[in-house]
């Protein structure tokens, strides 16, 4: 373990500070970061999100994805927690405490939509981040990646009718230029950059593949550091104006990760997955795909609205509840079977 990820809960801590004074010092830098935005696909973000998980996808033989196909277990889990679960868990959990518990606290006029970017945040799976938990827990790459692209295509036909059921809407503009856009950056793109340099490197030996691999290891950690505290930048401002807001919405959001967390690891636990691919099943299933559900957002309900901040919440919890699932993943190792884990 590198001195980055043995102390990676304290850099995250550090991150989370310098993002927020960022964006309270320099906003104006801040919001021409931030606007840097194809299709609400902020470029800065997708920039170090490639420096994160191209270095993953060089791991990846795609020779042997074929032998996938046997953990149909955790591919199942994964599938059922985020399609058959997560959606309705997660509106479940906004009516119960942004639409009862928690009404008298918040702005009248906001509830309603404060739940529909809850529904918006859980109806959408995670696509990018999924490979650096991935990373982090030694899971298997070939089922990460396999995964994430089933995931993907169930998300094109499938993220439409569960929103448009749970708002109760006849109809969801969907951003679909936001959805492709997203899946060619953070998949086709670095795949095919990851997998041009696995070539060019493995045909200089074994041995020069293994050390280039170790140099890279460290980019994918400073390139998460560094998008948290972008992040936080993006909604520096946000953070100080509404702290007691942002805090109640987190609520059901911490909840909603941890509980899909629980119920996806357990699944895998009882049938006999093996911890590599335990470990990104049940994590694929927790996390969310924070840019579509922010774009969904401000296109349904607007920039300003209670639904766009929902979802940027979502954005600012994302990677410290991720790290702590991390840091769980890798304590209970012995609680499941151990296979090699492919290279």
């Amino acid at each position: 373990m590198t001195l980055f990820e043995r102390y990676l809960t304290l850099w995250v801590a550090l991150c989370i500070v310098a993002g927020v004074a960022l964006g309270h010092v320099f906003p104006d830098f801040a919001r021409a970061l931030g606007s840097m935005e194809i299709a609400h696909v902020n470029l800065p973000v997708a920039a170090l999100i490639w420096l994160m998980i191209i270095p993953m996808l060089v791991k990846i033989d795609f020779a042997a994805l074929s032998g996938v196909a046997e953990h149909w277990r955790g591919i199942g889990v994964t599938l059922f927690m985020n399609w058959a679960v997560k959606p309705f868990t997660m509106a479940l959990l906004g009516w119960l405490f942004i639409g009862w518990l928690f009404r008298p606290l918040l702005p009248a006029h906001q509830v309603d939509s404060y739940i529909a970017g809850l529904i918006l945040l859980g109806a959408a799976p995670c696509t990018a981040m999924v490979f650096v938990w991935s990373n982090l827990t030694r899971g298997e790459p070939h089922f990460t990646l396999s995964q994430v692209a089933l995931n993907d295509t169930i998300m094109v036909f499938a993220f439409a009718p569960i929103v448009a059921l749970l708002l109760g809407l006849s109809a969801i503009i969907v951003p679909w230029d936001t959805l492709v856009l997203s899946v060619v950056l953070y998949i086709v793109v670095p795949v095919i950059i990851a997998q041009v340099l696995r070539r060019a490197v493995l045909r200089r030996g074994e041995a020069a593949f293994a050390a280039f691999l170790a140099r890279l290891q460290p980019v994918s950690v400073i390139a998460l550091l560094a998008t948290l505290v972008l992040l936080f930048a993006f909604q520096g401002e946000q953070i100080l104006a509404q702290p007691f807001i942002i805090v109640l919405l987190a609520v059901p959001i911490l909840l909603q990760t941890y509980l899909i967390f629980g119920l996806g690891y357990f699944l895998n636990r009882v049938t006999g997955e093996v911890h590599c691919i335990a470990a990104p099943s049940a994590l694929i299933g927790a996390s969310n795909f924070f840019e579509l559900a922010v774009a969904a957002a401000i296109s349904l309900f607007g920039f300003g609205s209670g639904a766009a901040l929902a979802t940027v919440v979502g954005v600012l919890i994302e990677v410290p509840v991720m790290l702590s699932l991390v840091a769980f993943v890798n304590r209970t190792a012995h609680w499941f079977p151990q296979r090699q884990m492919s290279t």
